[in-house]
């Protein structure tokens, strides 16, 4: 479908269905980042690649200002259109690589969902830049894992994406258990020698989707979104097949957050 758009920038074609499909993040994951990081009240917070302003509007909502970088025009639009309550927000449109660093300048760096698609070696040199001596940086992302609840779907699915999309196999593997799944990040944080006391948080939680809902959530994902139409089409006419004739037309899906937050060295 968006064969010559590169898989970073893919989101940004569907801004508004992205907004409305993907899931938020649970408020308690908020509280934590607050806690956590020791962000004073009112202090400043860079947002690296913010979307259509998921985690922007439940932080802005507790009076932190936001400089917010985003990379597609159109996810900025919306997230612009999102928080437009919260006058103390500020959504610039560029590549976070782009961005004139603002040295010491933020006393929170927060990346929801993101910040894997920045080169490791900019992404942290960089965001240790923005923040000040006592600066933090918080990072989470969503992880699809199994739910009790819609198991067999998950496992018959598979089957489908193996006889239609076999290039694509490892990306399609079984999914996790929430006890299964690591935090490779934590790791991946304290290597750079930039930050230090890295803390880790995991919520949980279920969606229930119908046939409709659920192939517009996978319609926001990019490794569907760069499929050429006639297999994009069939994929979505076997899945929602499978949850009308199998599932009583609508399935659950588990969804964990992991969030990352550490001080700056």
């Amino acid at each position: 479908m968006h064969d010559h758009i590169p898989l970073r920038q893919t989101f940004d074609q569907e801004a508004e269905l992205y907004d409305e499909a993907r899931p938020g993040y649970p408020e308690a994951l908020f509280d934590d980042v607050v806690a956590l990081s020791g962000i004073p009240q009112q202090g400043r917070i860079l947002e690296i690649g913010c979307g259509t302003g998921q985690a922007t509007v439940p932080m802005a909502h507790r009076g932190y200002h936001l400089l917010c970088i985003e990379l597609g025009a159109n996810l900025a639009a919306v997230a612009r259109r999102n928080v437009r309550a919260y006058p103390q927000v500020q959504v610039q449109t560029l590549a976070f690589e782009d961005w004139p660093v603002e040295e010491g300048a933020f006393d929170l760096a927060l990346s929801a969902t993101a910040f894997h698609w920045i080169d490791p070696a900019i992404a942290y040199q960089k965001t240790a830049q923005a923040l000040k001596p006592t600066g933090a940086c918080a990072l989470f992302w969503h992880v699809h894992v199994q739910s009790e609840a819609s198991a067999g779907f998950f496992e018959e699915v598979q089957q489908i994406y193996r006889s239609l999309v076999p290039e694509q196999q490892e990306k399609y593997g079984p999914l996790l258990w929430p006890h299964e799944v690591g935090e490779p990040v934590k790791a991946e944080m304290e290597r750079t020698g930039l930050f230090r006391d890295v803390s880790v948080r995991r919520y949980y939680w279920d969606v229930t989707y119908d046939a409709a809902s659920y192939l517009r959530l996978l319609d926001t994902y990019s490794n569907h979104r760069v499929l050429e139409k006639p297999r994009h089409d069939r994929l979505f006419r076997e899945i929602a097949d499978l949850i009308t004739t199998r599932y009583h037309g609508q399935i659950t899906k588990g969804y964990m957050a992991i969030l990352y937050v550490a001080q700056r060295k």
